[in-house]
């Protein structure tokens, strides 16, 4: 049996070296920095890229030589082991590194000194915030324990205390800031306190929410159906943005004998889930960055900055085996004592779950996950997009013989209006002024035209001069 089956089946970072480069030796050594900066990993040397075994000839000075290395350019010293193995009369190093607890690990030499990550395959200079968050690593501390300048007694928490109310029944005591590392013993807010405080003074927690029109950001004559920015307090922020979701979605309904079966464009578990977890879970290190919810005809994208914690991708995880790990582990308690997430770190099946268990959900709508070095995105099918586009055929055919008669010009405003005002309940001639943008008048002229096409019906209850697209 081939040797390196076993290491390379175990470990998620392997690298091959033919020869132990002794007088460039960055070459290996970047690995070992960004193997102990992240989960581990392995370095066979006597080994090409193809995996062809070609052997060392000195095993004992090859290994002496890269402990000395390994000591004496890489700061802290890493946790480390060598082990020779023989195969088909050839002589290989295997060496291996384990994730470190003293993070950053430098390669420090040359007049150098740099900390290395991995970024798939590729061991690359850390960037800043990902140097920022090993240096908190290494000190076991995580951006939410941080003490900031701001005073307790200058900031309001109405939002955190009526939702502690909601959930536990039961009034928030001052003690609640304490036990739960809101502030520190002279007043000072930590970032979690910060994050939560109404009027939130951490610049980059926000929230971007656009309705695209159509499938992509494109649009056309009119690129965003609504849009929408949110700050302040974290819980500001989840209430807002699923507010958003649920005012640009649609629910249809299927009869059965004694009830009705709604059949809602996205499951509310799982997009409320994917949003609880960009909030808890996201790099704040990462400034100038901000989590954006776009949403398309056909799926919803909620983007979240900073990648896994472990510096893994999820699109090559196991989904079923992804173990927790909370990045902003303060913030991710307090949100487990309102209610909103558990401890156990089950979001992603949640996701997973609640949409396959949806009534409308057929496969190959299932939710989708991305992550890189900078970014953690969770894509959800619209399950209503198929017969959304049947139903949209069958009514412009409709549509197409009422406005035959008009103008180019005309029939293709009008398309416009229909498609912009299919799912509102009514609207009148301000509510096209304003899509448009344009005077009163001008929307009145449309209005009357779309009458006499006939694609319109009026609507009582609402006020006068309230229409809606006939169905």
């Amino acid at each position: 049996m081939n040797p390196l089956d076993n290491y390379i089946a175990e470990s998620t970072e392997c690298d091959f070296k033919s020869a132990v480069e002794t007088r460039k030796p960055k070459s290996w050594l970047k690995s070992v920095s960004a193997f102990s900066n992240g989960t581990g990993g392995v370095l066979i040397f006597g080994v090409e890229d193809n995996k062809t075994i070609i052997g060392l000839d000195d095993i004992q000075k090859d290994s002496e030589k890269i402990s000395e290395l390994i000591i004496s350019r890489i700061t802290p010293h890493p946790v480390f082991s060598l082990n020779s193995v023989r195969f088909d009369k050839k002589n290989i190093i295997i060496l291996n590194v384990y994730p470190g607890h003293d993070t950053p690990y430098y390669y420090k030499a040359d007049g150098v000194t740099e900390a290395y990550v991995r970024i798939g395959n590729e061991s690359v200079p850390a960037s800043n915030h990902i140097l920022n968050r090993l240096i908190l690593n290494g000190l076991n501390k995580s951006f939410d324990s941080l003490i900031t300048p701001f005073d307790f007694n200058d900031y309001s928490f109405s939002k955190l205390r009526e939702r502690y109310k909601s959930w536990t029944k039961e009034s928030m005591s001052e003690k609640f800031f304490d036990s739960f590392c809101l502030r520190d013993n002279s007043g000072k807010l930590t970032n979690t306190g910060a994050l939560l405080a109404d009027d939130s003074p951490v610049l980059n927690s926000r929230v971007f929410c656009t309705r695209w029109n159509g499938t992509d950001k494109s649009g056309g004559k009119i690129d965003a159906l609504d849009s929408a920015e949110f700050s302040g307090s974290l819980i500001t922020l989840l209430n807002e943005s699923i507010g958003f979701i649920k005012r640009n979605m649609r629910t249809l309904w299927s009869k059965t004998a004694d009830s009705r079966i709604e059949m809602p464009d996205y499951c509310e578990r799982s997009f409320f889930e994917a949003v609880v977890n960009a909030l808890i879970h996201r790099d704040y290190l990462i400034l100038g960055s901000e989590i954006h919810i776009d949403m398309f005809d056909d799926r919803l994208s909620i983007y979240s900055p900073g990648g896994m914690p472990d510096g893994t991708f999820i699109q090559n995880r196991d989904l079923n085996n992804v173990p927790s790990y909370r990045r902003n582990p303060i913030l991710a308690d307090v949100f487990s004592k309102l209610g909103y997430m558990e401890r156990q770190g089950s979001g992603l099946n949640k996701i997973r779950n609640a949409y396959e268990n949806s009534a409308n959900f057929t496969k190959g709508c299932e939710p989708v996950f991305y992550s890189d070095s900078t970014q953690f995105t969770v894509i959800l099918s619209n399950l209503n997009y198929k017969l959304n586009k049947e139903k949209v055929a069958v009514d412009s055919e409709k549509v197409a013989v009422g406005i035959n008669n008009f103008t180019p010009k005309a029939k293709e405003k009008m398309r416009a209006a229909i498609e912009l005002l299919r799912d509102k309940e009514y609207f009148g001639r301000s509510d096209i002024a304003e899509i448009f943008e344009e005077s009163n008048t001008s929307a009145g002229i449309l209005l009357n035209q779309m009458k006499s096409a006939k694609v319109v019906e009026p609507v009582t209850g609402h006020g006068k001069g309230k229409f809606r697209i006939k169905s």
